[in-house]
């Protein structure tokens, strides 16, 4: 919307608290995607994506209402540990750590970076193929460091900003980094998968 044009995440959520209850379609708007995506990555069953984008914005909406968000500057980054308290007791309700099967429809090439991809035809079609691969092999990885990787890599989060994200120490987030890394290389050992880009 025009009116809330340049002002800041943090800015709107202010001004909901205030009553102002356009200023929340606004911020709704803004960070829907990025929010469904990251939830998706992590949970990869659309019905229950939907369920806990919900429920994330409830716990948002309430909380903004009872004065309990403060303007620290980093609205995105306290909307995303509302979102992994969800995804979290969500876990728990299921009472396993299994990896959720992945629903169909359910494909990560929304996450894919362009910018890393050649504009020759060769080389585009060489880091498709290693994207696609990656992406296979990521879908393989315990949900804790699927999303240690996510937040990484696609949110472009520091570990220390990841530890707080997860309620877990930076030494455990690097941990999760660290397993991924191995578990992921182990894969492309096994698969004889090449994973270094072309330019």
């Amino acid at each position: 919307m025009k009116e809330f044009e340049g002002m800041t995440n943090e800015a709107l959520a202010l001004l909901y608290v205030g009553g102002n209850n356009k200023a929340f379609d606004e911020l709704l708007s803004r960070t829907q995607s990025k929010l469904f995506a990251y939830i998706m990555f992590v949970v990869r069953n659309e019905d229950v994506a939907n369920d806990i984008f919900q429920e994330t914005f409830v716990k948002v909406i309430t909380q903004l209402q009872e004065n309990r968000y403060t303007d620290s500057g980093k609205f995105t980054f306290w909307l995303t540990r509302i979102a992994h308290n969800a995804i979290m007791d969500w876990y728990r309700a299921q009472k396993s750590d299994r990896i959720v099967d992945m629903g169909e429809g359910n494909d990560l090439n929304n996450l894919t970076g362009d910018s890393v991809l050649d504009s020759y035809r060769e080389s585009e079609l060489v880091n498709e193929q290693i994207m696609t691969d990656i992406r296979r092999m990521m879908e393989q990885l315990p949900a804790t460091q699927r999303e240690v990787v996510y937040m990484r890599y696609y949110q472009q989060l520091s570990f220390k900003e990841i530890a707080e994200v997860t309620g877990v120490s930076i030494n455990t987030s690097l941990g999760r980094m660290r397993y991924a890394l191995l578990n992921l290389r182990r894969m492309a050992k096994e698969h004889h998968i090449e994973l270094a880009l072309e330019y």
